[in-house]
């Protein structure tokens, strides 16, 4: 159940949460084709970046922004097909999250996850976000639901909420209460 919208005009609605989401881990997989080549930690400091906002955004996507859909669509053969395209970005996650960046296939299964992403935006964007616009939800209050989870599942991994910013701005640094790196991806 989504509240009704109380925020305040400069909050993103929730088509405007994911499309921030999306043009950000579309930065990352840029950033990683410049960076391949270089050394291990830069790599493996983009990658768990991309692959934490990856799992975060898939999660509220599936928790709050497709049952939402599912409540008011008719059709949803679309929202099946993109939960299975998050089962398959889930699953080069994990596989990436268990290599070490001079692994052999360790770019190259980055590369196909951002492949992955892209086709799974392209989609969501022309499609999805059409049908969800049409559907007569509250956009405002489902941002603000999916904003509020999302802040929950950044604690939950240790990370800052201002490293949204710090995203857009370019820092791929995770940054943690204790300092360390931050802590491995939930299941969703």
């Amino acid at each position: 159940m989504t509240r009704k919208s109380t925020e305040a005009p400069h909050e993103k609605n929730a088509i405007e949460l994911l499309k921030s989401d999306h043009e950000q881990v579309l930065q990352l997989f840029a950033k990683f084709e410049k960076v391949k080549d270089k050394e291990d930690e830069t790599k493996r400091e983009l990658v768990e970046h991309a692959c934490s906002q990856l799992t975060i955004h898939a999660q509220i996507e599936e928790e709050l922004f497709y049952p939402a859909l599912r409540d008011v669509l008719d059709e949803r053969d679309f929202l099946d097909e993109a939960l299975v395209e998050h089962d398959m970005a889930k699953q080069l996650i994990a596989d990436l999250e268990s290599m070490e960046p001079d692994e052999d296939l360790y770019d190259a299964k980055f590369t196909v996850l951002g492949e992955y992403v892209k086709h799974h935006i392209e989609e969501e964007e022309k499609e999805i976000f059409a049908k969800a616009k049409k559907a007569g939800l509250d956009m405002d209050a489902l941002g603000a639901d999916m904003r509020d989870r999302k802040h929950e599942l950044m604690k939950e991994l240790g990370l800052d909420i201002d490293e949204e910013e710090a995203q857009i701005s370019g820092v791929l640094q995770s940054k943690t209460k204790a300092g360390k790196k931050p802590a491995r991806h939930p299941r969703a």
